[in-house]
């Protein structure tokens, strides 16, 4: 496997771990070689020094992948739920009461507000965001 340091038109950096330097290539022709923050298809490779995995998983490469994974999977919960900001417990309530529509939200609690939610029988997932990650997803 070759690993290249990629980057998108976003800036953004990530890893790719490719068979060759020819399914590289075809992937990006094909747009199928993405950002793993933002989505986009416009990937360049950057410069690097020679690396290749033989299959000897590092601690530090699997977390890399984890990541991607993780970011991959926060873009869609931001994309799927609609973001009601400081009005999240009100709305909670609401939806829980049946005196909103039923619809996955997200937005901003504090912990004595969760933990009043969840003494009311309303689940919480809390997921904190770092801000710095926060723009590109939205």
């Amino acid at each position: 496997m070759k690993v290249f340091n990629l980057r998108c038109r976003e800036n953004h950096r990530f890893e790719g771990w490719f068979r060759s330097n020819e399914e590289f290539e075809d992937q990006i022709a094909a747009g199928l070689t993405r950002c793993p923050l933002c989505d986009c298809a416009e990937v360049a490779r950057m410069p690097s020094a020679p690396r290749l995995n033989l299959g000897v998983e590092s601690a530090h490469s699997v977390a890399l992948q984890g990541s991607g994974l993780w970011l991959k999977a926060l873009r869609e919960l931001i994309k799927n739920t609609e973001n009601v900001g400081e009005n999240f417990v009100s709305e909670a309530r609401k939806i829980h009461y049946r005196e909103a529509p039923e619809r996955p939200i997200r937005g901003i609690a504090s912990e004595d507000q969760r933990h009043e939610l969840l003494e009311e029988g309303i689940e919480v997932l809390v997921l904190r965001v770092p801000a710095a990650i926060k723009e590109p997803l939205q």
